[in-house]
């Protein structure tokens, strides 16, 4: 295994399930590149459907907070879960998460300079933390949604205290109808929108590059079935169809019964509450996502369990 780390194999067996020799055979095919070793796998049918690995490569917490139609969502991360277990860490995401609120756009350096409620700035209470709890943290990422008319719902998935969590959500609902109706529904929504990890609203809102590289991946798997190109091409069509609509929310089965489509879930609300509901936008912030942990950190967490 010439130039293949067991690391290596490692991280692509933890991305996407396969076994070892199906994982050091792909890495060795792809040249050590990892994710084409990931998209081959996947290609094959020996890698599970793309998505973020359960493994985060960061701790901390995501703070939601909602000000009348405004709502942000902002992730703080720190080295160890224990900091995040932290009274004071716990405060200053809250803070920060509230500060937000005042903060236009989606500007963390914008965040950072803005005032923080005990007085300075965002980022010198960061800086006073780094400095107190003896760990590095950063405001990673901040997301607001608003409407015009209606409510902005937030729900924190398994929540470590008020408003703070691994997975923050917030729904945007544009309608005339009133909070008691609006507030359940979007309750029911942002627990389907933890649970089933959607891409974006709807179809046209999907990375490009991310329909690209299901096209590819699709294609390779229509060229290894041996039928007529013409055939192929409808079976790559099908399958990019098929990635877009469990993707996009408003596409996506209702996890409450994996029957209807969310787009239908939200027009009968309407339809029963006698007033138009519109599922503007919404936020899922998962804590981690799309950061890699080192090497150095997993091998420091197995010495630390196993007590060596």
């Amino acid at each position: 295994m010439a130039g293949i780390s067991v690391a290596d194999v490692k991280t692509l067996r933890e991305k996407t399930g396969a076994g070892m020799m199906d994982a050091k055979k792909a890495l060795t095919e792809a040249g050590g590149d990892i994710e084409a070793a990931v998209d081959a796998l996947r290609a094959k049918g020996l890698a599970t459907a793309q998505k973020k690995s359960s493994r985060t490569a960061a701790e901390g917490l995501v703070g939601v907070a909602v000000d009348g139609t405004k709502g942000v969502s902002v992730e703080v991360n720190s080295e160890t879960d224990f900091v995040a277990k932290n009274e004071q860490f716990q405060d200053f995401v809250r803070s920060t998460t509230t500060a937000a609120l005042g903060v236009d756009g989606d500007d963390v350096e914008a965040l950072k300079a803005a005032a923080y409620p005990s007085g300075g700035t965002v980022g010198d209470k960061l800086t006073d933390n780094i400095a107190t709890i003896g760990e590095n943290q950063q405001v990673r990422r901040m997301k607001t949604v608003s409407v015009d008319n209606g409510v902005v719902v937030p729900y924190v998935h398994n929540a470590a205290a008020d408003g703070l969590g691994k997975i923050g959500v917030l729904v945007a609902l544009e309608s005339e109808a009133g909070e008691d109706v609006l507030a359940p529904l979007g309750k029911q929504l942002a627990m389907h929108i933890a649970a089933a990890f959607p891409q974006a609203l709807n179809a046209d809102g999907l990375d490009a590059d991310m329909l690209d590289r299901e096209r590819s991946i699709a294609a390779e798997k229509a060229a290894e079935s041996g039928k007529p190109e013409n055939v192929q091409e409808k079976m790559v069509e099908g399958a990019v169809k098929k990635f877009a609509k469990e993707n996009a929310l408003l596409s996506q089965l209702f996890v409450m019964d994996n029957k209807t489509p969310i787009a239908d879930v939200v027009a009968k609300a309407g339809k029963d509450a006698g007033s138009e509901i519109v599922l503007k936008d919404y936020v899922r912030f998962q804590l981690g996502e799309g950061i890699e942990k080192e090497e150095s950190d997993f091998a420091a967490e197995v010495a630390a369990a196993v007590g060596g």
